[in-house]
């Protein structure tokens, strides 16, 4: 009988990963509603830090493998570079690792050195482990088909490529890594999309509707790209300022003085928010309602308000010339049973006419699959929550996970749907194959 001592590291890192994730279910089931909140808190998210290294653990050891220990049997393996190689790699890891911790203890007004560097390191050990995945398949098919047509791969050659395989991923995440970082620094791009809206009153044709979601206020996002937000969105003059979501990482009472720009911003007919699944993370959703509503921007809970030309109203215009905007809490409630909260649909609309434009705020595109479900009816949801993959390779996972990706689709003639790329990124300061955005949507009688 095999003992624990005997697995090979890989298989007790998936075990421990299996016995955190089995621990958070236990909690989540039989303390969530005996321990004070912020103390469940704490353990809800020192449970997913140990969840996500455990889980990183066995990438860590297929790039130890593949960038050191095969190295051992060359002549270079006896070199002090090589010594300062190991180091290197070592510290790399290390940060990468320790990313997760730094929301429990590095979180601030503006992001701290070491967890830009934390995250940027995570940021390179997920395009590392994916090349190396690469370029291990590719010279698996190579032996394969020199095997097949009777030629022999000499000992010189295998030399070679222990050291080829891993200069080859080293340099190509560097250059990965850098392009990512210097895409991610820019300001996001104004992206301008008409939308027609049937029914929408003449009154309101042209209607400017600016869209930001994910900016993931935290470890590495703070104040000072806040304040740039808040002026660019400023400069648009829109008429209505969405936020679908995923605004903050932590507390609101950590992250007040971060989120203090929401309140210079100036939209004619109100700024309106709906909470995205990493505010349940936070578990401190009440607090960020409270806050948010002092910086004068309204929360839609379940909710909606009826906008007309002149102003928001929950009877709407004197002449039944407005349009309904409502809003719904993220799915992810239900999931981690949040008490008082969950998308409730029928909730939100209730009072919505038919007769009227209705705009959904859903931050999953999931939900707006599930809300058109229920009400087709419903004219433009807007949302967010993909990233559009933020960095490759997560790219094609973010596309076959969601119905919606990025960017506006029409789901009938009346009926569309926009997702919204991100404003900012999550943790990882990083952007590959996707551009940070700030939405100005026009809506047109059509």
């Amino acid at each position: 009988m095999v003992t624990f001592r005997q697995l090979p590291l890989g298989v007790k890192a998936a075990l421990a990963a299996g016995t955190v994730f089995m621990s958070m279910i236990v909690s989540r089931t039989y303390l969530a509603g005996s321990l004070e909140l912020r103390s469940w808190r704490w353990v809800f998210r020192l449970q997913l830090a140990l969840f996500v290294n455990s889980l990183m653990l066995i990438g860590s050891l297929y790039i130890w493998r593949s960038t050191v220990s095969n190295l051992g049997p060359s002549p270079a393996a006896v070199s002090a570079w090589f010594w300062l190689w190991k180091m290197a790699v070592v510290v790399f890891l290390g940060l990468a690792h320790s990313s997760s911790f730094t929301m429990l203890f590095l979180v601030a007004e503006e992001p701290y050195l070491f967890s830009l560097a934390a995250y940027s390191c995570l940021g390179a050990y997920i395009i590392m482990v994916f090349f190396l995945c690469i370029l291990s398949g590719t010279e698996q098919v190579c032996q394969l088909l020199a095997w097949r047509s009777g030629r022999v791969v000499g000992s010189l050659d295998k030399t070679r490529k222990l050291a080829l395989r891993p200069a080859l991923a080293v340099v190509v995440t560097a250059v990965l890594s850098v392009v990512g970082l210097l895409n991610a620094a820019q300001p996001p791009v104004v992206k301008t999309v008409e939308v027609p809206i049937h029914q929408l009153p003449p009154s309101m044709d042209n209607l400017k509707i600016a869209l930001l979601s994910d900016i993931h206020l935290g470890p590495t996002v703070g104040r000072t790209k806040m304040e740039l937000f808040v002026k660019m969105v400023n400069k648009l003059e829109p008429d209505i300022t969405v936020i679908v979501g995923d605004l903050s990482d932590s507390e609101a009472s950590i992250l007040r003085t971060a989120v203090a720009p929401l309140g210079q911003l100036r939209s004619r007919l109100g700024t309106y928010f709906v909470t995205g699944n990493h505010e349940y993370y936070t578990s401190d959703v009440s607090n960020w309602f409270t806050l948010l509503e002092s910086l004068h921007v309204r929360p839609l809970h379940n909710d909606n308000v009826k906008i007309a030309a002149a102003g928001a109203q929950r009877g709407g215009g004197e002449d039944g010339a407005w349009i309904c905007l409502a809003g719904v809490d993220d799915i992810e409630a239900d999931i981690l049973h949040y008490s008082g909260h969950g998308m409730d649909l029928i909730k939100a609309l209730e009072g919505c006419s038919p007769d009227h434009a209705t705009i959904l705020l859903a931050h999953q595109p999931l939900a707006a699959k599930r809300a058109l479900q229920e009400r087709p009816e419903i004219n433009l949801i807007l949302s967010g929550h993909t990233h559009a993959g933020q960095i490759f390779p997560l790219n094609v996972a973010a596309y076959l996970l969601n119905p919606f990706f990025a960017g506006l689709y029409r789901v009938a003639q009346t009926t569309f749907v926009y997702v919204s790329p991100g404003t900012a990124y999550y943790g990882i300061p990083m952007r590959l194959g996707s551009r940070a955005e700030i939405t100005e949507l026009i809506l047109r009688a059509p």
